[in-house]
């Protein structure tokens, strides 16, 4: 992918919103898109990856992300500590009501642990391809082939959630927030949920994206328009 570049909004338009890496991604997006929708992959160069590809996959994209999973952090299991005091009884009631205090507190810790919550997995380089999303990682490793998905969404414009069934029947549900979201979304709706209302609508890019992109001197090809069409 090109380096993001800065640019200066039109005489006349000061007010305009700046031309972010982020606005320079969803370009990116739209022309791959574009590409993938019309049969022009194969002028594209290749981008370099560590992931392993299918011989007939390639790689779209690469960038940096970070993963998400929604899951508790403990099961609700906690240690619990039996005092036998002996002595005065001054003693023997202080002991007995600390250790009860301290096990009320752990069993109150483990309650809260044992509910499900957005966990951070980690950082790691994001691999979009044709077939699937591939997050590297040296802690939680992971790929998505857009087949094998149960749902898809686009929390925000830079934050792809899915969720599928494990390799242990378990659903996972995950977000990888990465600057090549939309095009993962538009990727894998194009393949896997053609009839998603956010594909049809458009609705994978910023409202007024393409007018934004025309004011910045940056024609957008209609990806949005040829993927709720295809």
């Amino acid at each position: 992918m090109t380096k993001a570049n800065s640019f200066a909004p039109p005489p006349g338009q000061a007010n305009t919103p700046a031309w972010s890496s982020l606005d320079d991604h969803l370009w990116h997006s739209c022309e791959i898109v574009a590409d993938l929708l019309g049969g022009g992959l194969a002028r594209r160069p290749l981008i370099a990856t560590t992931a392993r590809l299918e011989h007939d996959d390639r790689a779209l994209a690469v960038g940096p992300g970070q993963r998400s999973t929604w899951r508790a952090p403990g099961n609700g299991r906690y240690q619990h500590n039996s005092v036998v005091a002996v002595g005065n009884p001054a003693f023997v009631i202080g002991s007995l009501l600390g250790s009860a205090v301290g096990n009320s507190a752990r069993r109150r810790q483990a309650a809260r642990d044992a509910q499900p919550r957005w966990m951070v997995d980690g950082p790691g380089e994001v691999t979009i391809t044709r077939q699937k999303l591939h997050f590297a990682s040296s802690t939680s490793g992971l790929d998505l082939d857009w087949k094998a998905l149960s749902t898809i969404d686009l929390v925000s414009v830079a934050t792809f959630q899915t969720s599928f069934v494990s390799t242990r029947g378990q659903q996972v549900t995950t977000m990888v927030h990465t600057p090549w979201a939309s095009l993962a979304f538009a990727v894998a709706a194009i393949t896997a949920f053609p009839a998603h209302p956010r594909l049809l609508s458009g609705g994978w890019l910023p409202p007024g994206f393409e007018q934004k992109c025309a004011r910045f001197g940056r024609p957008c090809r209609p990806a949005a328009t040829l993927a709720a069409h295809q």
